[in-house]
């Protein structure tokens, strides 16, 4: 039943990729089924991907942290290390921002995806993550430190709502399960932007190509998978996942291609598809095991996070995956025959954040 006193909740996910933005679609809703109002905080992408969502929304324009992937050093480490600067500048930022909103309109809660300067010293903030052990890449002793790092900062806000279930099964294995956990975390189960989306009993045996993620990386696996569907016997539904991507002069009439889908339109076609091609962010992964969809993963080069999910959901016989160096689509298709994608059932973890929503805005 709505509220009698509404509250203003403002909303921010990371902008990298639309993959934060896409998980806290489920919390909008819900927030607005309790009768408060969401305010959401992000990019010109994110304010469009929303409008899409929602219709007209209140939104306010945030700058993103604008990471890329673009290549290897010679240390074979991404170049995320030396964009550094530009982050923890943001973060300061970002939180200078959230001041100055707070004194100009009234905020009564805050959510924040991944955003690190978004604690308010006299508001109540949360701050939403699948990332408690942040896989470096570089060795366990430098990921002890940047987890200490990591924290510190996490614990600047009130809460900290862990994006996973608590037990086994999980989908996030060592990134969201740690010995230690920072003070007030709460695991608030998956969260998939597909709740009202049939599982298809009888998927229509179209091959479904999901991109999405930073730049380059995207257009690169783009052009990858592009050059090699055009020989593909079968239905292909290709999706870029960004306004920006550019349409080819010529389409086989095998292929559907898109630029982006509303999650109204992609919804049925991930449901109906007989196996998806996806990049193995989180967000995307949560969608695929509530739809129960087989799919092969292809990590982005150099992001560790999205490598050790891939590795993790293939040991656990979740999901096949493949590198994009060298990929060969009828090789990785013949592997997902034999693959037994076996998906843990939980249907009821999906609904687990209602309950810590509802509670965390009743005590503001």
């Amino acid at each position: 039943m709505p509220t009698l006193k509404p509250k203003q909740i403002l909303i921010a996910p990371l902008d990298w990729g639309l993959g934060h933005t896409a998980r806290c679609i489920p919390l909008i809703r819900y927030i607005r089924s309790l009768g408060h109002i969401p305010v959401i905080a992000g990019n010109a992408s994110q304010e469009s991907y929303i409008n899409e969502t929602f219709g007209h929304i209140d939104f306010i324009h945030l700058p993103g942290y604008n990471i890329t992937y673009s290549g290897w050093n010679r240390f074979g480490q991404m170049g995320v290390a030396s964009q550094l600067p530009g982050i923890l500048r943001t973060i300061r930022n970002e939180h200078k921002w959230l001041l100055e909103l707070s004194q100009n309109r009234q905020i009564d809660g805050i959510i924040s995806d991944n955003r690190y300067g978004l604690f308010h010293p006299d508001i109540p903030s949360v701050i939403m993550t699948h990332q408690l052990m942040v896989q470096s890449g570089m060795g366990h002793l430098t990921d002890r430190l940047i987890q200490k790092l990591h924290y510190a900062r996490l614990e600047r806000f009130g809460k900290v709502w862990v994006v996973d279930c608590p037990d086994i099964p999980n989908l996030a294995g060592a990134l969201s399960h740690t010995k230690i956990l920072p003070y007030e975390t709460v695991y608030i189960g998956p969260l998939t932007r597909f709740e009202g989306v049939r599982r298809s009993a009888a998927p229509g045996g179209s091959l479904l190509i999901l991109l999405s993620g930073p730049e380059p990386q995207r257009s690169v696996l783009s052009g990858v998978l592009w050059r090699q569907v055009q020989d593909y016997i079968g239905k292909v539904i290709f999706v870029e996942g960004s306004e920006t991507a550019i349409i080819p002069p010529v389409i086989p009439t095998h292929i559907m291609h898109y630029k982006r889908l509303t999650d109204e339109q992609l919804g049925p076609l991930l449901s109906d598809a007989a196996i998806v091609i996806s990049r193995s962010g989180y967000s995307t992964i949560m969608d695929l095991v509530a739809l129960r969809k087989k799919a092969i993963l292809i990590p982005t080069p150099g992001q560790t996070e999205q490598e050790y999910l891939a590795r993790y959901l293939n040991e656990q016989s979740m999901f096949c995956t493949a590198q994009q160096k060298g990929f060969h689509l009828q090789s990785a298709l013949k592997e997902a025959v034999q693959f037994p994608f076996h998906f843990p059932d939980l249907r009821h973890s999906f609904n687990s954040h209602d309950k810590v929503v509802k509670e965390w805005i009743e005590a503001l």
